[in-house]
């Protein structure tokens, strides 16, 4: 896809903030909460500037209570507000699993319709700095599995910008994953990708529409999020050795943009699937099953996947970049399946 022409640069965290703003501005029923959303701007800087913009009674710190927050966020939904609710790490996740899986993601459906849940929920993922078992996971399959909840995952900040506002316009429930690595913190190593063209006005990305990062001919890389920038270096090296490989960010799990990943496997005749979050029972395991049901016929060879391994993320570095996918690993799991 061709972003639009822009001379202005931003780091995701700063689209993410901005794509906040712009609807807080347009429609009044639109708040933020969450821990340290406020005076600090987030921790990971999706927030920033808002509380001076808009003021404490639409940007509100809450108390380290998941459950307490974003079971407001729900109520407020259900009388006609449009909350956004920031869960600091998705591995939190569990403390407020109830409110998440069995009130948010089914309480629309439950009533009939009758109650409108427009809740965004964004949460951080991602491993690669150090943050152990407990803070590293990525963990958006685990909510791609439910009915009710809408899964984004940007990997660039025009796709942040465009699916923030997207996922707040939407009467459903969005959950939202920013990849700590690419948000462009000072006080994490800077990837190049972390900063990127974003228009000023507002726009919007369709869910259930991925993007081909990168067009080619010989092997399909489907993938998501930091796992994006890390297959188009291992495209660039590929492309030295005369391979073509075409990357599918699919930027929304569910829903899914199976006619993308189809059409792209039909031209290419192989499937490499990569994946931050663990190897069983994932995001691979889907996206090489939407194949085996509608393009089977077309594959060369057998789809593969490379993911985390089913560990806890490792603490030690040398531990933990063992255990992620990296541009070498991915070059050469296509390498394989072109020549092998």
């Amino acid at each position: 896809m061709a972003v639009p022409a822009s001379t202005r640069q931003l780091t995701s965290a700063r689209a993410i903030s901005e794509g906040i703003a712009s609807e807080m501005k347009r429609d009044p029923d639109v708040f933020i909460m969450g821990e340290d959303i406020g005076v600090y701007g987030g921790i990971f800087g999706a927030t920033q500037d808002l509380l001076k913009e808009f003021g404490p009674e639409r940007v509100r710190d809450t108390p380290i209570s998941e459950t307490a927050f974003i079971g407001a966020a729900i109520g407020a939904a259900a009388a006609g507000m449009r909350p956004i609710v920031e869960l600091m790490f998705v591995d939190f996740f569990g403390v407020c699993m109830d409110q998440i899986y069995n009130h948010l993601a089914k309480n629309t459906y439950m009533s009939g319709g009758h109650v409108r849940l427009p809740v965004t929920l964004i949460t951080a993922y991602g491993a690669g700095y150090n943050d152990a078992a407990q803070h590293s996971q990525s963990l958006y399959s685990l909510f791609a599995h439910v009915p009710g909840l809408k899964v984004v995952v940007p990997s660039t900040p025009y796709d942040a910008k465009g699916l923030i506002i997207q996922a707040i316009r939407d009467d459903n429930p969005v959950v939202y994953f920013m990849h700590k690595g690419i948000m462009g913190l000072g006080w994490m190593t800077m990837l190049d990708a972390s900063a990127g063209p974003v228009p000023e006005e507002a726009y919007t990305i369709p869910f259930g529409v991925a993007d081909v990062k990168r067009e080619g001919t010989d092997v399909t890389i489907v993938t998501v999020g930091m796992m994006v920038h890390r297959s188009l270096a291992a495209a660039k090296k590929l492309a030295d050795e005369g391979i073509s490989a075409e990357v599918v960010d699919l930027r929304t799990l569910a829903p899914l943009d199976r006619e993308a990943i189809v059409n792209s496997v039909r031209k290419t005749h192989r499937l490499l699937v990569v994946d931050e979050d663990y190897r069983s029972y994932g995001m691979t395991g889907e996206v090489i099953a939407t194949v085996a049901e509608s393009a089977l016929d077309y594959l060369d060879a057998p789809a593969r996947r490379l993911a985390e391994p089913d560990v806890p993320i490792p603490y030690s570095r040398p531990l933990e970049q063992y255990v992620l996918p990296n541009a070498e690993k991915i070059a050469a799991a296509a390498r394989e399946l072109v020549h092998g």
